[in-house]
């Protein structure tokens, strides 16, 4: 089987509830982001049909998609052209997420209630014992929940909006990085360190700490990118 068709089928999961549509277009963009299906390549959509047992319409529906995402091209008289994303495009999105993440850390920070502060706390302990417990898919999810809690305390749903699409091109990347033991206990460490420049409602170091995380992020995703020959 060739070994992009491979890539693909690996990344398949038929597993979950959802319909075959939506898991043909994660498991493609998945594999794509990754850099598994490298940027110039072409996506022959019969062959994958035939290689993967499936129709050619929830592939055709999954290039729609991945098209208006960017992340492949409809060139004439070729087909489905992979575009991908790169380095460069990971500092594009991470230099905006600086941005946006202060912006809302320091609007949470001026909404949040004592309750809300004790809950986040709560958060970042429940953090603390999944890392010393190695269980590593909760504190990815501890991690996102952090994340994801500032947006909703911020109370600005659009730039919530903003980020996730950012975010979402590289998710794959941070979870591998985060995956390694050393980055684990800093990113733990760094929402520590803002949660308390929040509690003394102290932006200077909000601002500083978040530049600093996402900076220590980036560089992992980076060198990973580097190991998969992403350009």
């Amino acid at each position: 089987m060739n070994p992009i068709i491979t890539a693909v089928k690996k990344n398949l999961d038929l597993t979950e509830n959802k319909p075959l549509k939506v898991a043909v277009y994660e498991a493609f963009r998945k594999t794509i982001i990754l850099g598994d299906i490298p940027a110039g390549e072409r996506i022959n959509e019969k062959e994958f049909s035939d290689e993967l047992n499936i129709s050619r319409t929830p592939i055709r529906i999954a290039m729609k998609s991945l098209v208006e995402e960017q992340l492949v091209q409809h060139v004439p008289r070729v087909g489905i052209v992979v575009k991908g994303i790169g380095i460069k495009d990971a500092y594009e999105i991470y230099e905006i997420r600086k941005s946006l993440d202060t912006l809302a850390t320091i609007k949470a920070m001026k909404l949040m209630t004592k309750e809300d502060f004790q809950e986040l706390k709560e958060l970042l302990e429940r953090g603390e014992h999944y890392n010393q417990t190695d269980q590593v898919d909760l504190l990815l999810q501890n991690f996102s929940d952090f994340n994801a809690f500032i947006y909703e305390k911020s109370q600005m749903p659009r730039l919530r909006a903003i980020v996730l699409d950012l975010q979402t091109y590289l998710v794959y990347f941070r979870d591998i990085a985060i995956r390694a033991s050393a980055r684990r206990s800093i990113a733990l460490e760094e929402h520590w360190l803002i949660y308390r420049g929040m509690c003394t409602n102290n932006t200077e170091q909000i601002t500083l700490i978040t530049h600093e995380h996402l900076n220590h992020s980036l560089e992992f995703i980076v060198k990973e990118m580097e190991n998969r020959k992403i350009d």
